[in-house]
């Protein structure tokens, strides 16, 4: 370990969350600092009485003042997160094959290397560096995946808004080889192209691929809606699992157009695929005054509550949503709802869709309980890691 790292010294008490395991260092709880680190630097982290806890990278302009990469006396270089990278890698593999070309490889914390994120499409990975110690091994981080994940091209795709509370700039591009056009990913024998330089997140809602797989084994024969569709992943999972017909909506006619594209590449797919450009609530409220109903409702709305402030306002996004797909939904019909908002837990959630199912005079239960697929795994001492939350509801 380098000697004479610069210090973050905590107050007194203030230890105990380290003593656990938790990654991540508030700036609340650091007393002073020892040297002059700069943003994405590698710090001590020392206890009121001088004891060593962790190594770190610094943030100064972030409420998250640190974000450890190490609780043991480590060198924190090249190597060191080569290694994080290869290992994360090295676990996914048996969740890709001829069928499954698409996974995350990298989750953040879950993997060692907070604030990093790289979904693999097909041979393309695409890299979110979204903390300032991240930032500070980019290369490093994009030259290990291409050793280690095969890339044949890393995408940088660090344009989250999340990336300004680090005092970090969006950037995006291509960082190593070149990108085919399209790019295109398997997923259960579908495929679809991906936009991966101006897509949603990293291009497509990989931490989904479980739930699409859930979805689509209950449809057959459905008349399914699909709220919130952007390029259609539930859409295509319901008509390869044999639903009669599927209705997509989404705001975004740029995503629309992107779906329809993906339908003409499976063209194998039966059943009838209706698209509907529009505002979701408005969309949901005129299908209930003109008299349609669904045998499964899908509903995979943005994040409305990004942290705890926002989850009062979020929680009547979510009750109104839920109350008009559940009036939507024939007696029998399953309701597949999710929130990937970090301000609101799943207790919350769950209370919100039954506050919904009593309004909409729908008498319901859970089949299940759904979340993240498995390549975005959630540390056990990281519980802000377990950001979605779902649940496949049946009507009675």
């Amino acid at each position: 370990m380098p000697a004479r790292l610069p210090a973050l010294r905590l107050a007194a008490g203030r230890e105990r969350s380290l003593h656990l395991r938790h990654p991540w260092v508030f700036s609340g709880a650091v007393a002073h600092v020892d040297g002059q680190p700069q943003a994405g630097d590698t710090v001590e982290v020392r206890a009121h009485d001088g004891a060593l806890l962790a190594l770190a990278a610094y943030s100064p302009q972030s409420q998250i003042r640190a974000r450890v990469w190490s609780f043991a006396p480590v060198r924190v270089d090249a190597a060191l997160l080569a290694e994080r990278v290869r290992r994360a890698v090295a676990w996914r593999a048996a969740m890709l094959d001829a069928r499954h070309d698409a996974c995350r490889l990298v989750h953040g914390e879950s993997d060692g290397l907070p604030g990093a994120i790289a979904d693999r499409y097909g041979r393309v990975v695409v890299l979110q560096l979204l903390s300032a110690g991240a930032e500070a091994w980019r290369d490093a981080i994009a030259d290990a995946l291409v050793a280690h994940a095969g890339a044949a091209c890393v995408v940088e795709r660090s344009d989250a808004d999340v990336r300004a509370l680090e005092g970090l700039a969006p950037r995006s591009g291509v960082l190593r080889g070149e990108l085919p056009d399209p790019v295109l990913m398997h997923e259960g024998g579908l495929v679809y192209a991906v936009d991966v330089l101006r897509g949603q997140k990293t291009g497509f809602y990989l931490d989904q691929r479980d739930n699409r797989r859930i979805v689509g084994e209950r449809v057959r024969g459905a008349e399914v809606l699909n709220a919130f569709c952007y390029t259609g992943g539930f859409t295509f999972a319901a008509l390869a699992g044999g639903a009669k017909s599927v209705l997509s909506i989404d705001s975004s006619a740029e995503a629309l157009a992107a779906a329809r594209a993906n339908l003409a590449r499976n063209a194998w797919l039966h059943g009838t695929a209706e698209w509907l450009e529009g505002d979701v609530f408005a969309a949901l409220r005129r299908l209930r005054e003109a008299g349609r109903r669904f045998d499964a409702v899908v509903l995979d709305p943005p994040k409305f509550a990004p942290t705890a402030k926002h989850a009062p306002k979020a929680a009547r996004a979510y009750k109104d949503v839920n109350l008009w797909a559940l009036k939507l939904l024939r007696p029998g019909g399953l309701l597949a709802t999710f929130s990937c908002s970090g301000g609101i837990d799943a207790a919350l959630f769950q209370k919100i869709v039954a506050g919904a199912a009593l309004d909409a005079g729908a008498d319901a239960v859970i089949e299940a309980r759904l979340t993240a697929s498995a390549d975005h795994p959630v540390a056990l001492a990281f519980p802000e890691g377990d950001y979605l939350k779902g649940l496949l509801v049946r009507r009675r």
